[in-house]
């Protein structure tokens, strides 16, 4: 030290020059970061590579320190990450896969770009790039499309690392978010809106036979429970558990457990006179609670199925793929429209509870939708409207049918 200045100097361990590494010591001067800087991305890994002959060139380099894919991986390692469903966390690589990967005009990545240089108008440029998708077909036609819901999917999910990783490294990553407030769209303007397909009860009723002549019971009686309590297929097929049904301490009732936000309610199966709400779904619950195990309600008991022990129709991972080719399949089967899905049963129970006149409180509380503030506004009401909702739902049916029968009916 001279004049109270601090020098660096780098010199590799006297055992590994004994042994023959060529790396030489090194003076690295007096600034601090550029000697952190040289030790860690020329020298270090010089002396690993001769430590693993080579082996640790293979191994890809870690993201620097500041960057996109750094930041990315603080996300993956925060508790935050933890807590999310591996099916969520599949997406979520997903997404932010896209953005990190998308070249720029020098032949770099996003994700190694440093995170002090995005700016608002850097991301809506790569918005903007992201949008439009270019595919050469195998008869040499350019096709472009764009991907406007992906790409938005993706940005939402940037901004949820970008939150995560400036609460834990707030020394890092910049307080001010850019993929806030970008103003997405659903569509581009001037693009009608694409409604969701939404079956009838005719078509349910055809689903359902055509899933009995294909041996897949199981899935046509999910259907009639998702039209008549609204339940969304993750819920269906990844949270009704045998014991949420007509459990000893509640034999008249069901558990229906919202999967997004945990609430839960007790859905009545019998009126006050003790006539079946649910005749039909009801008897084929009783059939599948009796011949099953505790667990899942909803398993693959077809008779050609792959294992010989009844497997839930989700996998671990949350992966609802191969249920949905089946749907597929029975829709072919029993000649729907091919745009129909397993999701078009809980529309059309939505859409039938509204031409049944029912009032905005027996909807929100028949399917859920209503925030834990205004829980306790309903909760002493929930079971009155629920069994309206269902009486005034199957009065909308039968007068439905008449309708369609007398009108088949020839003069006399």
């Amino acid at each position: 030290m001279a004049n109270n200045t601090v020098a660096y100097y780098f010199a590799p361990p006297m055992w590994a020059r004994r042994q023959g590494c060529d790396l030489t010591p090194e003076a690295l001067g007096s600034d601090y970061a550029s000697a952190v800087e040289r030790v860690e991305r020329v020298l270090l890994p010089a002396f690993d590579s001769w430590r693993s002959r080579g082996l640790s060139d293979m191994v890809p380099a870690p993201p620097e320190t500041g960057s996109f894919d750094w930041l990315v991986g603080i996300f993956q390692a925060h508790q935050k990450w933890h807590e999310l469903d591996s099916n969520t966390q599949r997406q979520y690589r997903k997404n932010l896969a896209l953005f990190a990967n998308h070249e720029l005009k020098d032949g770099s990545r996003v994700g190694s770009k440093r995170l002090s240089d995005f700016t608002k108008a850097f991301v809506d440029a790569v918005y903007g790039k992201l949008l439009v998708a270019t595919k050469v077909s195998k008869d040499g036609e350019v096709i472009v499309r764009e991907r406007r819901r992906y790409v938005n999917v993706a940005m939402a999910s940037c901004r949820r690392a970008w939150f995560v990783g400036q609460r834990a490294q707030e020394k890092v990553v910049p307080a001010n978010n850019p993929f806030s407030r970008m103003g997405l769209r659903s569509r581009a303007p001037g693009q009608p809106i694409r409604p969701t397909p939404t079956a009838t009860w005719d078509e349910l009723v055809a689903f359902r036979a055509a899933a009995t002549r294909l041996d897949y019971r199981s899935i046509g009686t999910a259907a009639l429970l998702s039209w008549e309590w609204l339940q969304r297929e993750q819920h269906v097929f990844g949270a009704f558990d045998i014991s949420h049904y007509r459990p000893s301490e509640r034999p008249n009732s069901v558990r229906i457990v919202h999967p997004k936000n945990g609430e839960e309610a007790w859905w009545p199966l019998f009126d006050e006179t003790g006539a079946a709400l649910f005749p039909e779904l009801t008897e084929e619950l009783d059939e599948i609670k009796m011949a099953s195990l505790p667990g899942l309600v909803f398993r693959r008991t077809h008779a050609h199925r792959s294992s010989a022990i009844p497997l839930p129709w989700i996998t671990p991972r949350k992966d609802l793929r191969y249920l949905r080719s089946v749907v597929k399949k029975i829709v072919a089967e029993a000649g729907l429209r091919q745009e129909l899905s397993f999701t078009s049963f809980r529309h059309g129970g939505f859409t039938e509870g509204a031409d049944s006149d029912l009032t905005d409180a027996e909807l929100r509380a028949a399917g859920r939708h209503r925030s834990s503030r205004q829980l306790p506004t309903y909760a002493k009401r929930t079971g009155k409207q629920l069994i309206s909702a269902t009486k005034k739902r199957r009065e909308e049916r039968t007068r439905s049918f008449l309708i369609r029968l007398n009108a088949n009916r020839p003069p006399e």
